[in-house]
């Protein structure tokens, strides 16, 4: 075994953007290379790297031969110096293709493609196991943050409840600035986008959907539950108003988009992410900026939270370079890790039936009977208010709602009876609520 771990690693990338550029800076750059030698006994050769446009500019180092660059990914897949794969093209075609290629042939894959795992990740995974190869992608949840190694391996006896977490940091960064700044959404985007927090084309964040698809990834991860993003219901953050900010301050709360997955009963799993209210006390509260973290909940180990840089080249590559170290381990012992199983029987539940506490803004005629009005809507359908307040008066008046964990069912069904009252000029936002524990501080 040392004479074979003394030959270096052949590695085929696909994708040489950001994260593949990061990547190859640290496998290549010579004193990045010696010290990742020193610490795990390992030298890493980028055999080839396959990009899409051979004359896209890119940043020459000398470190890097250009003439690795190829447009032709199959063939550096099957070349036989190639040990293991690392995929960071994206999307599903024509990476799913390119990665069951790479499994079939027996050689090990790192990816930090959550839409690919969101969508196929159960079946690679399986076809991995079978294969006797790993399927690693830790970078494909929260960047450099270790959740889906602690998912997998550390807790992996653990009875986890939920996990819920910031994990797109685009959104959390438009979040932070709104509150620290007393900026509105669309003027607090466009910073984003100017600083390279957000897309040009911000939908897939601000709409939820990366989230989503980390929802689905971490539902498998702690649950064993075949999920896909498209059953997650997911709430993006455009609606959230720099007054929602205000009173989610004056409450006591801070607003954050959550993606939360957990045990709804023995036999379901729920799953969504939403723009929510958590309090002030609560870990995920002092997470601002671009960073990711995730806190899980276990029925033994009690609560914790991972905490990190959750996107960036250096931050993501040092996630996919933590997995190639450990594939590339376990390829020359001719071992593998299991992929988590996925658990039959366990149900997906209704998105109705899921339930949390809601806040909401309600926007009324200031005059006598109005409240007794509003608060007979909630009590018809069994929903019970934690606190009220009213801002403002006369055509500027608002009643701010928070209610007791309701069903979305029920909370569904008092908006459209709050939407049928004369007083009832507007409903605001309808926003998801984290319970404040009781004795803490």
């Amino acid at each position: 075994m040392a004479a074979e771990n003394s030959r270096p690693v052949g590695v085929a990338l696909l994708g040489a953007g950001t994260v593949g550029s990061s990547l190859i800076a640290l496998l290549a750059e010579p004193t990045a290379a010696a010290s990742l030698e020193a610490r795990t006994g390992l030298s890493f050769e980028v055999i080839g790297a396959a990009v899409r446009d051979l004359g896209k500019g890119r940043d020459d180092a000398a470190w890097f031969d250009p003439a690795k660059l190829t447009t032709d990914a199959a063939a550096l897949i099957a070349d036989e110096r190639v040990e293991v794969v690392v995929e960071l093209m994206g999307g599903i075609e024509p990476a799913a293709a390119l990665v069951r290629q790479a499994i079939a042939a027996g050689k090990p894959v790192v990816t930090a493609n959550k839409t690919l795992l969101a969508d196929q990740g159960r079946e690679l995974s399986a076809l991995a196991e079978l294969a006797g190869v790993d399927l690693n992608f830790e970078a494909a949840v929260a960047g450099a943050v270790p959740v889906v190694r602690t998912l997998r391996e550390s807790l992996a006896g653990e009875r986890i409840t939920r996990v819920m977490g910031i994990v797109n940091g685009t959104t959390n960064f438009i979040l932070s600035t709104m509150a620290d700044a007393g900026a509105g959404y669309e003027e607090t985007l466009a910073e984003a986008q100017a600083l390279g927090f957000a897309e040009a084309d911000p939908r897939a964040d601000v709409d939820g959907h990366d989230a989503a698809q980390k929802a689905a990834v971490l539902a498998y991860l702690a649950f064993g539950a075949d999920l896909k993003a498209d059953a997650v219901t997911t709430i993006g953050i455009a609606q959230v108003s720099g007054e929602d900010i205000a009173a989610a301050k004056r409450l006591g709360y801070v607003i954050k988009l959550l993606c939360v997955v957990e045990l709804a009963n023995a036999s379901a799993v729920a799953a969504k992410v939403a723009p929510t209210m958590v309090p002030l006390d609560h870990p995920l509260a002092s997470v601002s900026g671009a960073f990711n973290a995730v806190f899980i909940e276990g029925g033994a180990s009690g609560s914790m939270m991972l905490y990190g840089q959750g996107a960036g080249g250096p931050a993501t590559a040092s996630a996919v370079l933590g997995d190639l170290v450990d594939v590339a381990l376990r390829h020359r012992s001719s071992t593998s890790n299991p992929a988590p199983k996925i658990r039959k029987g366990l149900a997906i539940q209704p998105f109705e039936q899921s339930e949390s506490a809601f806040y909401l803004s309600i926007a009324v005629a200031d005059r006598p009977g109005v409240l007794a009005q509003v608060a007979t809507a909630f009590g018809d359908h069994g929903v019970s208010i934690l606190s009220m307040e009213q801002v403002g008066l006369a055509e500027a008046a608002r009643l701010v709602f928070v209610t007791h964990e309701t069903s979305e069912g029920q909370m569904a069904e008092t908006l459209q009876s709050l939407e049928s009252l004369d007083a009832v000029e507007a409903i605001g936002s309808v926003l998801r609520v984290v319970p404040r524990v009781v004795g803490e501080r």
